[in-house]
């Protein structure tokens, strides 16, 4: 602000008699106001936040129209006793300040309605007299040293909303909070309490209920099913190890996030009574089995279930191992909840085959059924008409892919060992991500050809023959979206600069794109390390002009390979990419490995840079006939897949390895 440097007020406020708004936040030198601030007597905001001021005057008791004083990050310890005479003043804040008490005249404030005492450190007390508060809505101690709620029953008739979120030394709440009556929202996150009173369940207009990471509550009272209005109720990251059975009472609960609760060992029997239930987060709970009632859930569009590990730490934990998997099946009522859009039950040790009736579930369009132990999947799969996006990684048991819905955007199987064949692809026009690293059984994609709308092919650690009946299919028609295909390979195309480019800018023709290729292999000493990382990160591209660094960009290296065979990355940039607007002419782009590496072991074998210009890859139709010279981009790179010979293949996959 204009003001930041001011450190005194001397204006004769005297006169200001008809002034109504006074903002000097953000003065972080004024630390003294006018003594005569009362002469003012028309103002209704005071608006002091930053500012370095220790004290109100007392003459502030003849602001008796004075709506706004904000002293948000002021380094005031004390509001005068006078502060209760400020008969008009509906918003208090000292958020962020060094308030030690509050002063029991606070309570004669009639008309306040919204008092923040967020982060008040120095705060461990609230006055009695804050009952007295009858228009108070919103009362707001986030983070401050508040030790007791001083509530009374029938006190503060209009708050709705209440925040004692991460107020490390409140470890009660009193039973009085239950006569609240007006209260829509409370939150209590982060705090030590071990119990909420049966009390609570009173609160018969509550809408919001947060108790994120409460480390020491462990139950919640049976009278939470009394609260027969709640909208929302927030348990994430906290210790509750189970719900009481009065839970499926909450009739008109819509969102329950119980994600993080580690504790959580299973659902009651009632869960399947809440009618209203449309988003359910629970994430990395203990619960292994969901009961029979949960298909009643006839509302439910979002389940996220996903456990930990994502992936499988040992290669087959078969059974006879110490860590025997506990396996577990669909329930059959789970074909009801026919208006479920999203379904992540990642790492659930799914075992056996997924049942029939799963076509039922029309309305899914994101389904992560990754890290389980099915060996297969119904052909009904097909019939999901919306399904948008769709993951089996590491489902390392299923053989055998069926036909899939034609709406399908993103599909990933990656680290799918067992699979041998996928089903057809054409009609899967709107396909934009395929992912089949370490897919190695595979022999063949058939319709790739047809896929004009893929942008990312992921096939790093495939069979080296199988992909080159794959390269075989990238046509020019599949390869002019693509912006990532990662495949096993050992030689880049020969009309690739093979060293650093220097860029010349040409008359009336713009450019539109950067493609960068590099063949990259893991050497046998990445094998013990456990790299989780879903990308190779150790390569990458940088424009310098001259010596003076201008921009480096991790290339987009996805799939780590089981084998320490070369693979190949094409990585394409479009005209909006910073690699293509940081090139300016005589800047030079060249290809780097990453000092110091994230990951040892990695070895850049080759590389190569080529520049699209505008023109380049516009031509329609089929470029037989015109001399390699002629032809845009999308056909030379097919022409390139389909140079690649039986013998390179053979060759490659006599040395193959697993090293991870």
């Amino acid at each position: 602000p204009p003001c930041s440097k001011l450190s005194e007020f001397l204006v004769d406020v005297s006169g200001l008699k008809l002034l109504e708004k006074l903002f000097l936040s953000g003065c972080s030198d004024l630390s003294v106001l006018p003594e005569n601030i009362g002469a003012m007597t028309s103002l209704k905001e005071l608006l002091l936040d930053g500012t370095a001021i220790k004290n109100l005057p007392e003459s502030i008791n003849r602001l008796q129209n004075l709506e706004i004083l904000s002293l948000r990050g002021c380094k005031i310890q004390e509001l005068p006793l006078c502060i209760g005479t400020l008969k008009s003043l509906e918003k208090l804040y000292l958020d962020d300040t060094a308030l030690k008490n509050l002063p029991s005249s606070i309570g004669d404030l009639k008309n306040l309605q919204d008092l923040h005492l967020v982060r008040c450190t120095s705060l461990s007390k609230i006055p009695d007299s804050i009952n007295e508060l009858k228009s108070l809505k919103k009362l707001f101690i986030n983070g401050s040293a508040v030790e007791e709620l001083p509530l009374k029953p029938s006190s503060l008739p209009s708050l709705y909303d209440f925040s004692a979120g991460d107020c490390k030394f409140l470890k009660q709440v009193p039973s009085s909070i239950g006569r609240l009556n007006s209260l829509l929202q409370l939150q209590l996150s982060s705090t030590p309490i071990e119990a909420l009173p049966e009390e609570i369940g009173a609160l018969h207009f509550i809408r919001e209920l947060e108790l994120r990471n409460c480390k020491f509550l462990k139950f919640l009272p049976k009278s939470i099913g009394d609260m027969d209005t709640l909208y929302s109720l927030n348990l994430e990251g906290s210790n509750i190890e189970e719900l009481p059975e009065e839970f499926g009472k909450l009739e008109k609960l819509v969102e329950l996030r119980m994600s993080n609760c580690k504790m959580l060992k299973r659902l009651p029997e009632s869960f399947g009574d809440l009618k209203s239930l449309h988003r359910l987060y629970m994430k990395e709970t203990l619960v292994s089995e969901l009961p029979e009632s949960f298909g009643n859930l006839s509302n439910l569009m979002v389940l996220e279930m996903l456990k930990k590990p994502l992936f499988r730490i040992s290669e087959s934990n078969v059974p006879g191992t110490s860590e025997e998997p506990r396996f577990v099946e669909v329930p059959n009522s789970f074909s009801k909840l026919l208006k479920l859009e999203e379904l992540d039950a990642c790492s659930w040790r799914i075992s056996g085959k997924i049942p029939d009736d799963l076509e039922k579930l029309s309305c899914l369009m994101k389904l992560n059924l990754g890290n389980n132990y099915f060996h297969s999947l119904p052909s009904s799969l097909v019939k999901l008409s919306n399904l948008q996006e769709l993951s089996l990684r590491d489902c390392r048991e299923l053989k055998r892919l069926p036909p899939l819905p034609c709406k399908l955007e993103q599909l990933n199987l990656a680290n799918c060992f067992s699979l041998e064949s996928v089903s057809d692809l054409s009609e899967l026009t709107i396909l934009t991500d395929l992912n089949l690293t370490n897919c190695a059984k595979v022999v063949d994609i058939p319709g790739l050809e047809h896929l004009t709308a893929l942008k990312r092919l992921y096939m790093t650690g495939c069979n080296s023959n199988y992909s080159l009946a794959v390269k075989k299919r990238l046509s020019k028609a599949s390869l002019k979206m693509m912006r990532n295909l990662s495949l096993p390979g050992n030689r880049v195309p020969d009309w690739f600069s093979q060293g650093p480019v220097t860029f010349s800018a040409q008359p009336n023709r713009e450019l539109r794109g950067v493609i960068i290729a590099v063949v990259v292999a893991l050497n046998d000493e990445t094998e013990d390390d456990d790299y989780q990382l879903p990308d190779v990160m150790e390569v990458q591209a940088q424009i310098h002009k001259l010596d003076h660094h201008k921009c480096t960009n991790t290339l987009h290296l996805s799939g780590v390979p089981r084998t320490n065979n070369d693979q190949l990355h094409i990585c394409r940039y479009s005209a909006f990419h910073p690699l293509v607007t940081m090139l300016k002419d005589g800047y030079t782009i060249q290809v780097i490995k990453r000092n110091p590496p994230i990951k040892q072991g990695v070895e850049l074998k080759m590389h190569g840079i080529h520049l699209v210009y505008e023109g380049d890859d516009d031509l329609e139709g089929r470029e037989n006939t015109l001399p390699e010279t002629q032809q845009t981009v999308s056909q030379k790179l097919a022409n390139f897949f389909s140079s690649f010979e039986e013998e390179e293949g053979e060759t490659i996959s006599e040395s193959e390895s697993t090293v991870i």
